[in-house]
């Protein structure tokens, strides 16, 4: 006997819908993207770019960076966010931003059981410290607590402006870590709080084994690290991973010098990206500060990763440590800047370059390739700059 074909749309048709309905609502609430639109951009920002944020996963805070004196009154920032999820206030409400004042945006899920709240600002570039010398202390830590789940993490540094605001200015791979082995400790992640620095409290750096995930992504050690600039959780998974690591902040000094206080021990075995054991090789530890301009000729952003950081065309001048002596003993360490070109006063002042400072337990750690058990202790870091191009 022949079906009517009817009877097969109907059985198809219920069959979908039942597929359609068992499928659960999306759990996440994150912004993805911010953007404002301006009839004048140069008027408020410094570049074009500076319109549009890329917003990290581990975010709480959106932060666009505008001129000195713009008028931010009337302000209507956009999103991106997560499927299905829903933002208030309203994405391109008109809020007043003037005077500092910052506007939280509460992310909620589709499936309506989660929420993030974002602080969005717009605000004057801020500098740490003031004067030639700038100094690094690394007292000022917290725990980072997962946004969604409320699980302890791993530790983040920050510093405090002039104005006594914070600034979350230093970045560190302990996000990528808690990917492989998101069980560990706090004290167990690669970049840890040294309580006992060479004055007060330091920053202790290790090389750790990733476990069976990182090996079968061919990232087998994590190297401990600390950079000025940001980390991207979600490419650092991926192939992509070198470009996780966003290095510098905006600068408007002209570095001269880069000192501080170390302490190194290198790991027993050396190994390679597949865990091969190179013999007779001892690991080294790395500090360096790079200075770079932010966009290129035709206006595009310039952001310095892990596989162009001492390459690309762009770098100003270079400071590296070299010679590091394996000790058990605070040692000072001293790098001056070697410039490859004159620096552009008119585009300094427009904080048209950016700085970031450098420390890993790994020389090779952006490959992969290290030995685990490798340990750097930093603290007391100056940075010393000419006097003639501060900028209030």
């Amino acid at each position: 006997m022949r079906v009517p074909k009817l009877f097969y749309f109907v059985v198809l048709s219920t069959l979908l819908s039942s597929c359609f309905k068992d499928e659960p609502l999306n759990a996440e609430c994150d912004i993805e993207t911010a953007w404002v639109h301006t009839d004048n951009p140069t008027n408020v920002f410094f570049n074009n770019t500076d319109t549009l944020i890329n917003v990290l996963s581990d975010a709480e805070h959106i932060v666009f960076t505008v001129r000195p004196g713009a008028d931010v009154s009337a302000m209507s920032p956009q999103f991106k966010i997560t499927d299905g999820a829903t933002i208030v206030p309203e994405s391109g409400s008109t809020h007043d931003f003037s005077n500092n004042q910052s506007v939280t945006y509460t992310v909620t899920s589709e499936d309506g059981k989660w929420n993030r709240k974002y602080c969005v600002s717009f605000e004057e570039p801020k500098m740490y410290g003031s004067g030639i010398i700038i100094t690094y202390n690394f007292e000022d830590y917290k725990l980072y607590v997962e946004p969604n789940y409320g699980i302890t993490k791993y530790y983040e540094w920050r510093e405090v402006a002039a104005d006594g605001s914070i600034l979350n200015i230093w970045a560190t791979g302990n996000a990528g870590y808690s990917l492989a082995k998101g069980n560990s400790a706090p004290e167990d992640y690669p970049t840890a709080p040294l309580p006992d620095g060479y004055d007060g409290a330091g920053v202790c750096l290790t090389t750790r084994n990733t476990g069976t995930w990182g090996a079968t992504m061919r990232m087998p050690i994590a190297a401990g690290n600390l950079f000025l600039g940001t980390f991207d959780a979600s490419k650092a998974i991926s192939s992509k991973g070198m470009l996780s690591t966003n290095f510098g902040i905006r600068f408007n000094k002209e570095p001269i010098r880069l000192r501080g206080y170390y302490k190194y021990k290198p790991g027993e075995f050396y190994q390679d990206v597949n865990l091969n054991v190179i013999e007779g090789r001892r690991d080294t530890a790395d500090i360096y500060a790079v200075l770079y301009r932010n966009h290129d000729v035709q206006g595009n952003e310039v952001v310095l990763h892990g596989d162009d950081v001492m390459t690309n065309e762009n770098i100003v001048a270079l400071a590296h440590v070299n010679n590091m002596t394996e000790t058990d003993e605070w040692l000072h360490f001293e790098a001056t800047f070697d410039y490859q070109e004159p620096i552009d006063l008119a585009l300094l002042s427009e904080f048209g370059y950016n700085l970031t400072i450098v420390f890993s337990s790994s020389r090779g750690g952006a490959k992969f390739q290290g030995a685990v058990g490798s340990r750097l202790c930093i603290d007391k870091v100056t940075l010393e700059c000419k006097q003639n191009n501060d900028i209030k």
